[in-house]
């Protein structure tokens, strides 16, 4: 799936990137899955596959704490064999995430990412997108 986006977040994750030199790519996107911002070491199909991917975990860990009536999910955290994926809630309806190496300090990924989501959360937040009644029309 191929989205028109605003380029005006790619700095602020090129820039997250230059500070936390473990990371390798950085991406924002609505909690649905649509790319809203890429670093510029990722092309499109890359941040648009990492957007869908970030989407699915974060959504299994909101679900966890809705069935389980715990809250909300603040971050998600992956540990692969070679890296650790974060995902950040960032504002409505938005996440902030990363890949970094697996050696990467994750107290200070963590920290540096929500350094990042206070600061500019409102810019990243998207309105939710319209879903469909049963009969197939259109619901706020």
């Amino acid at each position: 799936m191929t989205t028109s986006k605003p380029r005006s977040l790619d700095w602020l994750l090129d820039d997250l990137i230059e500070r936390l030199p473990d990371v390798r790519f950085a991406i924002v996107l609505s909690t649905d899955g649509l790319l809203l911002g890429q670093c510029g070491s990722m092309d499109q199909p890359d941040a648009e596959r990492f957007g869908a991917m970030a989407s699915t975990l974060h959504g299994v860990a909101r679900s966890a704490g809705a069935h389980f009536d715990v809250g909300g999910v603040c971050q998600t955290v992956v540990e692969l064999d070679e890296a650790v994926l974060f995902i950040t809630a960032a504002g409505e309806n938005a996440c902030l995430a990363l890949l970094t190496v697996e050696t990467a300090n994750m107290g200070m990924v963590a920290y540096e990412m929500n350094q990042t989501v206070q600061r500019v959360g409102a810019h990243l937040s998207v309105d939710a997108r319209p879903t469909l009644d049963e009969a197939g029309a259109r619901k706020p």
